[in-house]
């Protein structure tokens, strides 16, 4: 059995994507920001707000996937093969730079960094995150181009739970120690990455149990995300000792060692139709994902360009803007702490069951029904504005049930804009394209956030007489617009699916046919 093949290249992009979601976790580590350097909310929200720029511009990622390791341009330098490990080292190198600059700030080896700089490190390692991303993502893309859908929700999947999967190596070994979690932020992913990087590569192969394999890797994501999701309530109730942590620290292990058995399986079983050559050796042997072969600029100059940009700002946007307000909705709505903490600790597993059920039922409506995938981007902003409806709506365990919604069509749309971004587009030139319309999320977000959150919320505040505001008045219209947003988003979208229809049936589903 060969060892080299595109299901250990995949689950070697599932392990590194496991390690990748600093960033989700903040608001875990922002407190020790904010005491040692001595910051105002404001200040604190400023290098937030660094931070989803620099996780959502990955443009840079994609021009240097294209230029080193593009199936279509394999390139050397010195005699070194190129391929997604150069992206993936450089992505991990800056995010060790942030986060140890950072460290280095809080321990006061460098002492009181001007707020710009502190930015710039929050910049540089939320930046490096696009790097990692884009790598396991576009390899993962081309690797499996009949089942585009499902591969990106499992890439996106575990990078959802990633967040959760730290918390889980931190609370095991560092106990409640914030400013030590900055440091293993600085050296576990880098020496994570750095261990599995150089078997992420790209393949060409078409098997006839494809789809049954990867349904395997699905259902153990559904499971790692149950066993984290119980891990989490149970954390809420009781306090684990040192003995029980250890426990739950190695059956997580177990859980995320066990894609290997799939890959395993999938070599020593497969049935294959026809085995092409390495993409890397066989540059001109292209699927039919190239027929469409745009650049950056040509994509831009297209409709569908731009109705997936304002759909990414309208349900990214609105979706950042939620999560990072969530805590402040749960205090105003009279939530406990304790409440409004399990909340943001559970976004990442609704977060999780977007990305991953989006692409994977999308794949399998486009497949038995023929149904265009931007139908599913116009179906889930639907039901996200209903989300922003019914937190709007102030009644006891709305926030609950918003977020909720909120939180999973939320997710949706960082696996279903990717995929039909390389179904329109091709896979050339797709790791710049996608994450171009990705900026549109933090600019979305900033829009609602700043001018429509945080203008009413301080209008509110104002009239009460204080900074503060308490009652479900103070976040309402701000949701009430968020639903109309991602309403327009609907209709956009809706508007693709029509535009797209025909192209689908065209292309994408002929692509599917003839490469069984």
């Amino acid at each position: 059995m060969a060892v080299n093949n595109k299901w250990t290249a995949t689950v070697a992009s599932i392990w590194i994507q496991c390690t990748s979601g600093s960033l989700y976790t903040f608001s875990f580590y922002s407190s020790s920001l904010k005491s040692s350097q001595h910051y105002d909310q404001s200040t604190l929200d400023t290098i937030s707000v660094f931070k989803d720029f620099g996780a959502n511009s990955g443009v840079l990622s994609g021009l240097l996937y294209t230029a080193v390791a593009s199936p279509s341009n394999p390139v050397t330098f010195g005699g070194i093969k190129g391929g997604p490990w150069m992206v993936l080292l450089v992505g991990s190198i800056q995010c060790f730079l942030g986060y140890l600059l950072m460290w280095l700030s809080v321990i006061g080896a460098i002492h009181r960094p001007p707020v710009p700089a502190m930015c710039v490190f929050m910049l540089l390692a939320a930046h490096g995150v696009t790097f990692l991303n884009t790598a396991n993502v576009v390899t993962a893309v081309v690797n499996f181009p009949n089942h585009s859908g499902t591969i990106v929700g499992i890439m996106k999947g575990f990078l959802g739970l990633s967040g959760a999967i730290l918390l889980q190596v931190y609370q095991t070994v560092f106990s409640t120690e914030p400013t030590k979690y900055i440091l293993m932020l600085a050296l576990f992913p880098l020496l994570n990455t750095l261990l599995f990087m150089c078997t992420v590569r790209t393949y060409q192969t078409n098997e006839v149990d494809e789809k049954k394999h990867l349904n395997g890797l699905s259902l153990l994501s559904i499971i790692v995300a149950a066993y984290l999701f119980l891990v989490i309530i149970i954390e809420q109730v009781v306090k684990l000792i040192l003995p029980a942590r250890i426990v739950v620290f190695v059956v997580l292990i177990m859980l995320l060692a066990s894609p290997l058995y799939i890959a395993v399986k999938a070599r020593s079983t497969e049935n294959v139709a026809e085995t092409n050559r390495l993409l890397e050796n066989n540059p001109n042997n292209l699927d039919l994902h190239e027929e469409c072969n745009k650049n950056l600029v040509q994509a831009v100059c297209t409709v569908n360009f731009w109705c997936l940009f304002f759909t990414t700002a309208a349900g990214m946007g609105t979706g950042l803007a939620t999560v990072n307000n969530l805590a402040q909705v749960g205090e105003s709505y009279g939530y406990t702490s304790f409440e409004t903490s399990t909340l943001v600790s559970l976004w990442s597993i609704w977060n999780f069951v977007g990305r991953f059920g989006a692409g994977y039922v999308s794949d399998h409506f486009l497949y038995t029904k023929k149904w265009a995938r931007p139908v599913f981007i116009a179906i889930t902003l639907g039901l996200m504005s209903v989300g922003h409806c019914v937190i709007a709506s102030g009644f006891r365990g709305a926030l609950y049930v918003g977020s909720v919604l909120v939180g999973v069509f939320y997710g949706s749309q960082w696996s279903l804009m990717p995929t039909i971004a390389s179904e329109i587009f091709g896979v050339l030139h797709f790791g710049t394209i996608f994450n171009t319309i990705t900026i549109a999320g933090p600019i979305g977000s900033y829009v609602i956030s700043v001018k429509v959150i945080g203008n009413l919320y301080d209008r509110e505040a104002a009239r009460e007489g204080g900074e503060y505001c308490s009652g479900t008045h103070c976040f309402r219209l701000s949701f009430v617009i968020m639903a109309f947003v991602t309403f327009l988003g609907f209709v956009i979208a809706m508007g693709l699916f029509l535009k797209t229809r025909r192209f689908y049936e065209q292309n994408v589903l002929r692509r599917d046919r003839n490469s069984i």
